[in-house]
């Protein structure tokens, strides 16, 4: 099975965050724009943190407060579970089954080298078997391929 350097290696160099102290409002308009589900929290390049739209949907509106005056510090979760370039795709996938997440931040080194997505993992796991089988097919059959 794969890495997470291989999802990485094929997804745009992209890995957006924020500020903390930024506003959820601010947080959302981004996540809108750039039509993604989660944000990297960063303070002086360091990961503190991971805003996805789930927190904003359980710690904002279902708590009647306002998006513009709560800062994305407030609501973020400030001890995500972070994967490195390494993990395997499976032990991701693990990890996400059973913590009830969708995003992972890959963190090698302390520096952060991306996230990765649950539609991510699928997508590699889909191409990964798509791949297997076409060989298999080719060599039954005895065609080069």
């Amino acid at each position: 099975m794969g890495k997470v350097w291989n999802i990485l290696q094929n997804k745009p160099g992209n890995t957006f965050s924020i500020s903390p102290e930024y506003t959820v409002y601010d947080a959302l308009e981004l996540m809108c724009h750039r039509n993604i589900g989660a944000l990297l929290a960063t303070r002086n390049g360091k990961l503190v943190g991971i805003f996805t739209e789930r927190d904003y949907a359980r710690k904002v509106i279902l708590q009647g407060k306002s998006s513009k005056d709560t800062l994305v510090g407030e609501i973020m979760d400030d001890h995500p579970v972070t994967v490195t370039s390494n993990t395997t795709i499976e032990d991701c996938m693990k990890l996400m089954t059973n913590k009830f997440i969708r995003h992972l931040p890959v963190v090698d080194d302390g520096v952060i080298a991306g996230i990765i997505s649950i539609g991510d993992v699928v997508k590699f796991i889909i191409d990964e078997q798509r791949f297997i089988i076409e060989n298999l097919e080719h060599y039954i059959t005895g065609q080069p391929e």
